[in-house]
This record gives structure tokens, C-alpha cells and sequence, in this order.
């Protein structure tokens, strides 16, 4: 496993060895052993659920109401995403001029 400096300490070694993995732990200070080119789709995506602030104070004890929060935050992503995609790649006649 290649893990960043983040997981640096005895338990997360210790984690590893039990269970049969070999880790490659960057120090702190230094650079991962793996560079990543983008950011991680999931850190990217959990960011974008941050600003749903309903989710970050959520007092609810029931996990489906959980649950329905998270699939309605995630569809509200994902229809964004959609329109924000086809302003820039289709035309239409009754487009608006310019974007809201």
C-alpha cells in the first residue's frame, strides 16, 4: 500500500503488519510515494456534499433519513453537473443568452 504522510504513525504500521500488507508511508515532510495527478474523485465529491449544510448538522436518528439526504445531495451534484455540461456542448433556440 502506498499511503500518504497523513497515515505516519506506529499504528497504522502496526495495522498493516497484522494483516499481511506491506505499506510504503511517505515521512512527514516528505512527498507520497505516489503522486496523484488529479484530486481523488471521493475527496472531491465528499467537498461538493460538504456545502449541504443539512448533512453536516444532522440530528436525525433514523439511517434511511440519512440515507435520503445523502441521495437527494448527491442527485442535486449530479444534475448540476449535467447542466453545467450541456451549456458548453449544446444549442438550442430558445437558450438564454448568457448563463444565470
Amino acid at each position: 500500500m502506498h499511503l500518504d504522510a497523513g497515515y505516519d504513525s506506529d499504528t497504522t504500521r502496526t495495522l498493516l503488519n497484522e494483516r499481511g500488507l506491506r505499506g510504503r508511508i511517505a515521512h512527514k515532510g516528505e512527498k507520497a510515494p505516489i503522486q496523484a495527478s488529479q484530486r481523488w474523485h471521493v475527496e472531491r465529491t465528499h467537498a461538493w456534499q460538504n456545502s449541504f449544510h443539512r448533512l453536516a448538522r444532522c440530528y436525525e436518528r433514523r439511517a434511511t433519513v440519512v440515507n435520503a439526504f445523502f441521495d437527494l445531495a448527491d442527485t442535486i451534484i449530479t444534475v448540476r453537473s449535467l447542466i453545467r455540461r450541456a451549456w458548453t456542448t449544446h444549442r438550442w433556440d430558445e437558450r438564454p443568452n448568457r448563463r444565470p
